[in-house]
């Protein structure tokens, strides 16, 4: 007796990305190299396991990131040459890409602009547009200080590349908010503040502020609990403990900004919670994703190469999260996605091959063909190419063959024309 199994299905906070979503990410993506094309950005693929001590050095031990949500293992020996080590699937890319860096000297080749699309990792909570399994497309501007890289004309090409994507992308209504959590320094003298204004009031916030007040206090002001706003807004402001290099590189990139037309607000209370972040802050968020409304978010990271042991090589960066991208893009999946232009329909034994043949003519035009089989009756065919939204249906039978003109039925406006085989392409092309 068969017995039913049970199904296996997509692990809690992973996804599979079917048709007709896929089309949309395929434009997305489409777009962005495009895009970073016209800027001189060159892409990147590093791998998607890491050694656990690059995040650790990198990110920051006490992080959420590191701390709660990375997937790391012990890999154990296989044999008494071997080490075991500890590894874990990149919660983000920034990372591996400095590690790149500096293990494969890119810094030979000056100001290296870079950028990746790939699959990250973090064991939180999913939510709408939030995974285990996540996407991102990000970029990375970083070289030795004399290529430039300090630069704050950096910063704002940056942001000017990531307001002219958005556009590109249809994305309206976005906005850019901007900050600088300044230098090493700055955020010590100011962190020390924070943990001094929290300790009469920390008592009175969520359990998550609790522990950061103690462990990183700029993260506090990430929290979304609405009972904890109005103590966030009485504490000290990073604004106020910015040196003056600092505070002029900031101005700077402002100024750039302003010249090229990219609007932008300030945001003292954004900051980055991941310890390699210096200087400029920045997100770009959007109405539609709700109270996460986040699209991307990224910033300067002046000291992370030196962290890894790296030669000095000043960066910024962004990450997008794909998928909250192509969440603001939903409305515009069905104008993305392309339906076939014609489904062939060949009618009697041994139209495949004709039918075949000539699907592969068409398709060499440019022109999106389905193909049906010999052994369906007509009626299945024209619900076939209905159901899959093609324009034209095309008839191979036995007499269009040996005429070499074939039927071509436009289903929207039931007209049908007989069309020699060599203007085929350009028929169907020019009603497009």
């Amino acid at each position: 007796m068969f017995k039913l199994e049970v199904m296996i299905k997509a692990v809690r906070g992973t996804r599979d990305l079917l048709p007709p979503e896929t089309a949309l990410w395929n434009f997305v993506e489409a777009a962005v190299r495009d895009v970073f094309r016209a800027y001189n950005f060159h892409e990147i693929r590093t791998p998607i396991l890491e050694e656990t001590q690059l995040f650790a050095r990198a990110v920051g031990e006490e992080t959420d990131v590191v701390s709660k949500e990375m997937f790391t293992w012990e890999d154990r020996a296989r044999a008494e040459s071997e080490k075991g080590q500890s590894l874990t699937l990149r919660p983000e890319n920034t990372a591996g890409v400095v590690r790149a860096y500096i293990e494969h000297k890119l810094w030979d080749r000056g100001l290296n602009k870079l950028y990746y699309i790939g699959a990250q990792f973090r064991r939180e909570r999913p939510q709408k547009g939030r995974y285990r399994q996540f996407y991102q497309i990000g970029a990375e501007v970083i070289g030795p200080p004399s290529a430039g890289s300090e630069s704050p004309a950096r910063d704002a090409e940056i942001l000017e590349l990531l307001a002219t994507l958005l556009d590109r992308l249809g994305i309206e209504n976005w906005k850019l908010e901007l900050n600088s959590v300044g230098c090493p320094n700055d955020r010590a003298a100011y962190n020390e503040a924070l943990r001094k204004a929290l300790e009469p009031v920390v008592g009175q916030m969520c359990a998550d502020c609790q522990r950061r007040a103690v462990t990183n206090p700029l993260r506090v002001f990430d929290c979304k609990v609405p009972a904890d706003q109005p103590i966030i807004e009485t504490l000290p402001r990073i604004s106020q403990f910015l040196d003056e290099p600092c505070r002029k590189h900031f101005e700077q990139v402002q100024e750039i900004l302003k010249s090229v037309g990219v609007a932008f607000q300030l945001n003292d209370r954004l900051v980055r919670g991941l310890d390699y972040y210096s200087r400029t802050a920045f997100e770009f968020t959007h109405g539609a994703l709700g109270a996460q409304n986040a699209i991307l978010g990224g910033g300067r990271y002046d000291g992370l190469s030196e962290s890894l042991g790296g030669p000095s090589a000043p960066g910024i960066g962004f990450a997008i999260g794909e998928d909250r991208l192509v969440l603001a893009l939903e409305k515009s999946a069905a104008a993305v996605e392309r339906k076939p232009d014609v489904y062939i329909a060949p009618l009697g034994a041994g139209m495949d091959r004709a039918a075949a043949r000539l699907a592969r003519e068409l398709r060499c035009h440019d022109v999106v063909a389905d193909l049906g089989d010999e052994t369906f009756r007509l009626k299945k065919s024209f619900e076939t190419a209905t159901k899959l939204g093609a324009r034209f249906i095309l008839i191979v039978g036995e007499n269009e063959v040996k005429a070499d003109t074939f039927a071509l039925k436009n289903l929207a406006s039931g007209e049908q024309v007989s069309v020699p085989r060599v203007e085929l392409a350009q028929r169907i092309q020019s009603n497009t």
